[in-house]
């Protein structure tokens, strides 16, 4: 059972980097099918999301893809929303289900709408843009995840970048974000699982291939279903678990 966890982290890690995430809706969902603590289960997907969304980063950055002036506007309210998040202490199962619906409809606009997904892309309105990410960064940071599943349908159907753009953009926003609610949890005295080495460097090798396969390999057309997989694995979990 214990190779069958790590098989399916690594599938994880692969998955959600290809497409320039960290991964923590998937590895939500596995840490609690696997009867892992509930106080463990947010930081340990919180570091899990740092490790794989750092290298899902830096491949599709040299691969020339990411553009500062189409993240920036999210991150500058993200961040500190993100470590107001961890620090809630709520019952998120309303925020998860409404999350989840919309990643449905995203999906169902970009496979089934022509045009929906583009190579070109307009201009992004700063205000609006800051806005999304205080909502992403807060929601992101209560339940545990790095809010980048959210962000890329969003840049992607408003026509702010294309796919790879925005795959590059989300992988910061989901690094910079994870690590503020992680630091926020360790602020208030959590203690990591012991397990944690190991899957830590699972996820290392799973967002080393996805990542390379993502941003040097597939082709936008390809990568776009890649990613409607990728969001319906998270809206599946987000509404179930």
């Amino acid at each position: 059972m214990e190779y069958l966890f790590l098989l399916s982290l690594f599938v994880i890690a692969f998955l959600y980097s290809s497409v320039g995430h960290g991964g923590g809706t998937g590895y939500l969902a596995l840490l609690a099918l696997w009867g892992i603590a509930p106080l463990l289960i947010k930081p340990t997907a919180l570091t899990l999301n740092v490790f794989v969304s750092a290298i899902a980063f830096y491949s599709y950055y040299k691969a020339g893809y990411f553009k500062w002036k189409l993240i920036f506007p999210f991150l500058i309210s993200s961040i500190p929303c993100a470590y107001l998040g961890a620090l809630t202490r709520v019952n998120p199962s309303t925020y998860k289900i409404i999350l989840g619906i919309f990643l449905l409809i995203a999906i169902g606009r970009m496979l089934l709408i022509s045009n929906a997904i583009t190579e070109k892309s307009i201009k992004m309105p700063f205000i609006p843009a800051v806005v999304i990410g205080a909502l992403l960064g807060f929601f992101s940071g209560m339940i545990g995840i790095g809010g980048g599943i959210i962000l890329s349908p969003i840049i992607i159907l408003f026509h702010w970048a294309n796919v790879k753009e925005s795959a590059a953009a989300s992988a910061l926003f989901i690094f910079l974000n994870s690590l503020s609610g992680l630091s926020a949890l360790v602020s208030g005295g959590f203690k990591f699982d012991q397990h944690l080495l190991i899957w830590i460097t699972v996820g290392i090798i799973g967002g080393i291939a996805g990542s390379y396969i993502g941003s040097f390999r597939l082709k936008p057309n390809k990568l776009k279903f890649v990613l409607a997989a990728v969001l319906l694995l998270a809206s599946i979990k987000l509404i179930i678990f």
